[in-house]
């Protein structure tokens, strides 16, 4: 199917197909061989530099075209491929290969008093739906991450996005051809018509698990409508809460770094908790710093004392995923006044305390119900790539089946084995 519009039944039948066969080719894919699988993402990784010039030409398409309709600075952000992060795109697929393959490992395998052993087994989801917005690099870390947790994968990226995708997605299809894997098991949707994620996320009979990243909209809506599980996050919320008893060199290194490394990313620092006993201290200081990098501040009253420049917060602010150079700051009592108003206002996402006192350390990361809780670390490191997996194929916020960045790992179950020798049940 090309990029056209078509009627809601040619496009049911058209995602009936490709369900039928991302379930046949999961069969296959999940019997494959580690070193099958290791190849295929060498060999992917392999195309993606070969392909380079062909892959910034179809990114130019896309970026002029979201250009002449409007899209944000944020969206242009997230949408452009670069020559760094193609060779990005490539090393995260070669880490993804030289991981340990969890499939088919077997954990707590112990006697019962009956004789038999019972232990528990990594076994892949089967076929996981993945549908997003904007970033074209999404394409080769869901076929990397699906592929080595042996899984088939459906993708559907963004119109914004669809040469970029298009021309990832041949690099994939070159990299399991190269190997003998079935080019069904990483299937980019060629439609740009909205009728095909509603047929997706319906699809239970053929996709086990769905992903989706992008806007709160998109999200949100998916959430309300699948009938198939969904592994997601919502908002990206974070907070940096400098303590009175903080390195304030430290502080003031995170909390900049958290806002300013990138702005249009979920793991990005949108609200600053400032404790009373350091805000005179810290705060001109980090309003100085922040002024020249041309973030907007936003603050509560208390925090407006010491920043006399910074707009007069409102409780949206609190609540705001900016995604933009634009925080808000709020002076707080002390530990248990922060993670009250994380409590209240965070999305579960990434959370940081800077403090030089162990316990209070200890208290935030245990008490703040986030899916990343940090110390004395930016929350941009909350992030796949970063912690070790590879690459993610989003960061997850709910607390079933898998919680922050999701890797190889999270895109497996486990079920449950018996090893018996002609036991029976008295």
């Amino acid at each position: 199917m090309n990029n056209t519009n078509a009627d809601s039944n040619t496009i049911d039948q058209y995602m009936t197909e490709v369900g039928q066969r991302a379930r046949a080719a999961s069969r296959l894919v999940g019997r494959a061989e580690t070193r099958v699988k290791d190849a295929a993402l060498r060999a992917i990784a392999e195309a993606l530099e070969a392909a380079g010039s062909a892959l910034l030409a179809a990114n130019q398409w896309d970026m002029d075209a979201g250009r002449s309709a409007g899209l944000d600075a944020a969206l242009l952000d997230r949408l452009e491929l670069t020559p760094k992060g193609i060779r990005s795109m490539a090393q995260g697929l070669r880490e993804v290969a030289a991981q340990t393959d969890p499939v088919g490992e077997i954990t707590d395998l112990k006697y019962r008093p009956s004789g038999i052993q019972v232990g528990r087994m990594r076994v892949p989801l089967g076929v996981i739906g993945i549908i997003y917005e904007s970033r074209p690099n999404v394409t080769a870390d869901a076929a990397a991450l699906c592929l080595k947790a042996g899984n088939a994968a459906i993708l559907r990226g963004g119109s914004e996005a669809l040469h970029s995708n298009r021309a990832i997605a041949a690099c994939v299809q070159q990299g399991l051809a190269t190997v003998g894997l079935p080019a069904d098991a990483v299937q980019v949707i060629d439609t740009t018509d909205r009728a095909a994620v509603g047929a997706l996320i319906r699809m239970n009979e053929y996709v086990d698990v769905l992903v989706p990243r992008g806007g709160k909209g998109l999200i949100e809506r998916i959430s309300r409508e699948a009938r198939v599980p969904v592994i997601k996050h919502l908002d990206g919320v974070c907070h940096v809460y400098i303590d009175d008893r903080a390195d304030l060199d430290k502080a003031v290194a995170v909390a900049y770094n958290a806002k300013t490394q990138r702005y249009g990313t979920c793991n990005t620092l949108e609200t600053l908790l400032v404790a009373e006993g350091v805000a005179e201290r810290v705060l001109p200081v980090l309003g100085r710093m922040y002024e020249e990098a041309g973030v907007e501040l936003r603050g509560c009253a208390r925090t407006r004392d010491f920043l006399p420049g910074s707009k007069i917060a409102t409780e949206d602010d609190w609540f705001a995923e900016y995604l933009a150079p634009i925080l808000a700051v709020r002076v707080v009592r002390d530990l248990d006044e922060a993670m009250a108003h994380i409590a209240t206002y965070g999305s579960a996402h990434t959370d940081t305390i800077v403090t030089e006192d162990y316990g209070r350390a200890r208290r935030f990361l245990r008490e703040v119900d986030s899916s990343s809780v940090m110390v004395n670390a930016s929350t941009r490191f909350a992030d796949g790539g970063e912690y070790g997996l590879g690459a993610e194929i989003g960061i997850s916020t709910d607390k079933l089946h898998a919680r922050g960045p999701v890797g190889v790992e999270g895109l497996t179950t486990l079920k449950f084995v018996v090893l018996g020798d002609g036991h029976i049940r008295q």
